[in-house]
């Protein structure tokens, strides 16, 4: 799946210095998905956040490794400028797609949900990665986290499509 297929990242992709797509299917909705994306935290998520704390510490960089309140469907920011985790919403229609981002000195990252009904309550969740370079630290920093970026990202959505259990 190419990002470009979006429209509605369209101008987000312009001069991007990286854009990685993770796509996974599960019978939850967009805000269910997001939530559980942005809310899950086992103990090799939170060692991986460490080791990336370390290195922005050495590259000068502040990277504080809070741990942000779980997400739920219903609390999901989806208005623009609302707080999401450490991201800041760009735009969201609520239901087919949320774009978050967050701007440092070094690079800005947008991560976006594009959701595709399949029928059957049944969604296709492209997840996109989108970063911008702002300096020299910027690849640099990357390309050292980039490993776990990826391995990060598709972990987490895949535990994201996971059908929660029934309440109860």
């Amino acid at each position: 799946m190419n990002a470009k297929q979006f429209p509605q990242l369209e101008k987000y992709l312009e001069g991007a210095n990286h854009i990685d797509v993770k796509t996974v299917e599960g019978a939850v909705t967009m805000r269910e998905f997001i939530a559980r994306f942005l809310s899950y935290n086992p103990g090799w998520v939170k060692f991986l956040y460490a080791v990336r704390g370390v290195v922005a510490k050495i590259l000068g960089l502040d990277h504080s490794n809070e741990e942000a309140p779980p997400l739920t469907a219903d609390s999901l920011p989806v208005t623009p400028g609302e707080d999401a985790a450490f991201f800041t919403v760009k735009e969201s229609d609520g239901e087919t797609y949320w774009i978050a981002g967050i701007e440092d000195t070094h690079l800005d990252a947008l991560i976006a949900v594009i959701v595709e009904p399949l029928g059957r309550e049944i969604n296709r969740f492209h997840t996109v990665t989108i970063v911008h370079y702002n300096n020299w630290i910027g690849p640099l920093y990357f390309n050292l986290i980039r490993p776990f970026h990826h391995l990060i990202v598709w972990r987490l959505a895949k535990w994201a499509v996971r059908t929660p259990a029934p309440a109860g």
